[in-house]
């Protein structure tokens, strides 16, 4: 089963090298930056920001227009809802799961020399990447609220951070990619959920008035 669905016959590692082994000036600085910005610890930060965005965003909905007014404040207090839900999901997934499997990283996995390893390195936990997750847990999350080239930018932030975590040295692309389909199956579900308490607060309301 591991051969086939994590190490992919070979092209696990083999994809790992090919990220890896890419080296030129800065771009170490760019993919820190990546795994900065998909650092979990940072949910509390972007929380506020979106937040922030759903008041102004509300704020700028005419109010002589209820029925558009309604939809618009339900639609951004989804969105916050289903970005705090799905991360408090999230991470408790990955807390069973990262022990539970407990796959051994690059640094561990491969011989000496054979990678480039940026900063601390860590050996335990490999699936899923936390990172991974993280970024497509707030892409995922905001999609419904976000434009066309808002959409571009939120995928290549989701590239981006995933790609830093190989670039780095500290988890395969399979770690990646399990993050991400984790995560993005959470904010699916939190949302199907949301969306069906969300039709039922406006079936009253119309019942109602």
């Amino acid at each position: 089963m591991k051969a086939v669905f994590y190490d992919w016959g070979g092209i696990n590692v083999w994809l790992f090298h090919l990220i890896n082994n890419i080296r030129f000036d800065s771009l170490d600085s760019v993919m820190l930056a990546g795994t900065a910005f998909g650092a979990h610890q940072l949910f509390y930060i972007y929380v506020a920001i979106l937040s922030l965005a759903a008041v102004i965003a509300v704020s700028r909905t005419p109010i002589d227009n209820p029925t558009r007014y309604r939809s618009q404040t339900l639609l951004w207090i989804s969105t916050v809802a289903i970005f705090c839900i799905a991360y408090m999901l999230d991470g408790w997934l990955l807390g069973i799961l990262k022990p539970l499997l407990d796959f051994p990283r690059p640094p561990l996995a491969l011989p000496a020399g054979t990678l480039y390893i940026i900063g601390q390195p860590e050996y335990h936990h490999s699936l899923p990447s936390g990172h991974s997750s993280f970024a497509m847990l707030i892409t995922a999350s905001l999609w419904p609220v976000l434009n066309r080239g808002q959409r571009a930018a939120g995928m290549l932030f989701v590239i981006w951070v995933g790609v830093s975590r190989i670039s780095l040295g500290a988890h395969f692309p399979a770690d990646v990619l399990a993050g991400w389909l984790s995560s993005l199956i959470i904010v699916l579900t939190v949302r199907y959920a949301v969306s069906g308490t969300s039709l039922s607060i406006i079936a009253r309301y119309q019942k109602r008035y």
